[in-house]
């Protein structure tokens, strides 16, 4: 017996579906799929969910000052001339990052090798490039993910049987984070 359902497709079409189907139920909260395909999506994403349980509150915070380049009111970079030539001006900021430790920085990378990157794109400007911005999924993770099931032990995904398919009668389900 196999630990694995085939889907009825290669090895790499198989792994590709799970990552874009585990990305878009971590980014929304729910998706809707066939029975089969939402059993290996829950393996998949219940082990990304305990990997952020896990390491949540494994970093320090750390205050760090940077320099950042000041802009106007359109959002554009505010330059001056300084011997003949237009410099940008730059500001000194105090910022507190989280520094993570190696068990956390090693989490993140076992969930990026499995989730894809996701960028939202605003709906007054769809189609454009100008206000895109990338979404940092293992942060949300970490920040708002796990928090919610630092209590509970397992069982982060749930299955609700909606019905056949009108295609070809397959099982469709509501895959949900609990």
């Amino acid at each position: 017996m196999a630990g694995y359902r085939k889907l009825g497709r290669t090895s790499s079409q198989r792994k590709a579906m799970i990552r874009s189907q585990v990305t878009a139920l971590l980014y929304h909260g729910k998706i809707r799929t066939t029975e089969t395909r939402a059993k290996e999506i829950r393996k998949v994403a219940e082990g990304l969910i305990a990997l952020g349980v896990k390491e949540k509150d494994n970093f320090d915070t750390v205050k760090v000052t940077a320099k950042v380049a000041r802009k106007d009111k359109d959002g554009k970079r505010v330059k001056e001339v300084v011997d003949g030539k237009k410099v940008t001006v730059y500001d000194e900021v105090e910022k507190e990052i989280k520094k993570d430790h190696p068990s956390r920085l090693h989490a993140r990378r076992q969930m990026l090798k499995v989730l894809y990157g996701v960028t939202e794109v605003p709906t007054a400007a769809a189609g454009r490039k100008k206000n895109t911005k990338e979404v940092d999924l293992t942060a949300k993770i970490f920040d708002e993910i796990a928090p919610k099931y630092t209590s509970r032990n397992g069982g982060y995904t749930r299955i609700v049987k909606i019905g056949p398919r009108k295609g070809d009668a397959a099982m469709e389900v509501l895959l949900e984070l609990v």
